[in-house]
């Protein structure tokens, strides 16, 4: 992170110094056209256009950031690894929320085809969690609505 905050810092005092060598230049031509001031804006245009690209790769990186520490979030709060978990949910393991995670991407895939239909059963026993690790316990029986 230290070299992309250095390479940040460097584009940004590159494009201020091609900035300030711009109004030099225009000064220098009494705010005629000329060739110096024409140099000096192409200059300015390439600190910019890399001034853009060092914006761009520090919002990817934070991006990623921020996107590992929610995903890394949502497994601690998942598996109860967080301080903050005693709110009477009982905490599921990192293990069964992925055998949860996998079976719900299988009937996902399986009704994109479709060829899942209520009363079939296409998937072999070993794809979905055992029957009775089937549903999390925190979840009520809604058959009765």
């Amino acid at each position: 992170m230290e070299k992309l905050v250095e390479s940040l810092e460097k584009a940004y005092q590159s494009l201020v110094a091609s900035a300030a060598y711009v109004f030099e230049s225009n000064e220098l031509a009494k705010g005629a056209k000329s060739a110096s001031t024409d140099a000096a804006l192409e200059t300015f245009k390439q600190h910019w256009e890399l001034f853009k690209v060092s914006c761009d790769q520090a919002e990817e990186f934070i991006e990623s950031v921020r996107q590992r520490i929610g995903s890394e979030c949502l497994v601690d709060e998942a598996t109860g690894t967080l301080a903050h978990t005693n709110v009477g949910i009982p905490p599921i393991s990192a293990v069964r929320l992925e055998a949860m995670s996998k079976a719900v991407r299988l009937l996902v895939i399986e009704l994109q085809h479709g060829s899942a239909s209520p009363n079939s059963n296409s998937f072999s026993s070993h794809t979905l969690p055992p029957p009775a690790s089937a549903f999390d316990a925190r979840f009520g029986d809604d058959s009765g609505h």
